[in-house]
């Protein structure tokens, strides 16, 4: 009899235990990107469906003021008892000042459980200028109705570090606007902006539909120049070695009457430490094995490439172990 009780016993138990492995819920991966009208919230969406598809998580993308709040809910939001993380896409200088805790926000909670999975695409620094508006330098800035970008968006970190190097203010401005791509966009069209910034990937569409706009009435889509000689990218790449670097927006690209310089930031896609390595590997894998769905689905996403993937591998902030796992069995790394 007791070997009887004993054999059901254990067989309630194996039972039970196939159950609970049965019941093993895939993560929940919230990925955090940005505005309507922007790279960031098309390529969090484009890589939600793969992940869901490829990875064995549930992704599901949201829409954010960008950078700075990526970096606050990856942080402060992400829970592993619930089986839910945060994860996100964001401009590398967010993430260098959040992880060292100098952005205010981040001030005595550094964000030093930030792990990345790959290096994404190079943002490029757009300020966007109303023909006729007279605007041809930083310095133009001052007594004009300008968006400084989103609150809590890398692109408005951008921003003031631009015209700071410029000796520009805020308060120099005759109004400062904190709208997103599209919003700036379409307040420039009604003839209510002057100039604007943005940061994204080459070509944005919210800037596209406003080239397209412009052409219309008959004129150009202007933007400021930023000489990589001169004394603003000079002050920036030194002050801030390794974030950003110079770049170009191709007079093709927005029909622009000339090639434009300006600064170009990687893109780091992100996500908490305390994610378990399986999924990291499997997220990263999925991308990278699937990455031409992605770059279908995005344009700026041509330089989310394995090769560039591990670019800033020995920076600050480090790789998660999953990610450097994959990298390794694909001989990119040693």
């Amino acid at each position: 009899m007791k070997r009887i009780i004993g054999a059901v016993c254990l067989t309630i138990i194996l039972g039970f235990g196939c159950l609970a492995g049965a019941a093993e819920q895939k993560p929940k991966i919230l990925i955090t990107t940005g505005g309507i009208g922007g790279v960031y919230y098309y390529y969090g969406t484009a890589l939600a469906e793969i992940l869901t598809k490829y990875a064995g998580v549930d992704a599901t993308a949201i829409q954010t003021a960008a950078s700075v709040d990526n970096m606050l809910l990856i942080q402060r939001r992400t829970d592993p008892k619930k089986n839910t993380y945060y994860m996100g896409i964001l401009l590398p200088d967010t993430a260098f000042l959040a992880y060292t805790g100098a952005l205010d926000k981040f001030k005595g909670k550094p964000a030093t459980d930030t792990r990345v999975l790959w290096a994404a695409y190079p943002n490029v620094l757009h300020i966007v200028a109303a023909p006729g508006s007279g605007i041809r330098s930083v310095g133009d800035l001052k007594g004009k109705r300008v968006s400084t970008a989103a609150p809590g968006s890398g692109t408005e970190l951008e921003a003031f570090m631009v015209m700071e190097a410029a000796g520009v203010k805020t308060s120099d401005l005759a109004k400062q606007d904190r709208l997103g791509a599209g919003e700036s966009g379409e307040s420039m069209a009604q003839g209510t902006l002057d100039a604007y910034f943005w940061s994204g990937g080459l070509p944005t569409s919210s800037v596209t539909e406003l080239a397209t706009t412009m052409s219309r009435k008959g004129t150009k889509l202007e933007m400021v120049d930023l000489d990589p000689k001169g004394d603003i990218v000079k002050k920036l790449l030194k002050k801030y070695p390794g974030v950003m670097e110079s770049g170009i927006i191709p007079k093709s690209v927005y029909g622009t009457a000339k090639d434009i310089h300006t600064l170009a930031f990687w893109n780091l896609f992100v996500g908490p430490k305390s994610l378990p390595e399986k999924y990291s590997y499997a997220i990263t894998k999925a991308m990278f094995e699937h990455q031409d769905e992605l770059q279908k689905a995005v344009k700026a996403a041509k330089d989310n490439t394995l090769a560039n993937a591990a670019k800033f591998v020995h920076g600050t902030i480090p790789y998660d172990p999953g990610a450097l796992r994959y990298y390794k069995e694909k001989g990119i790394l040693k």
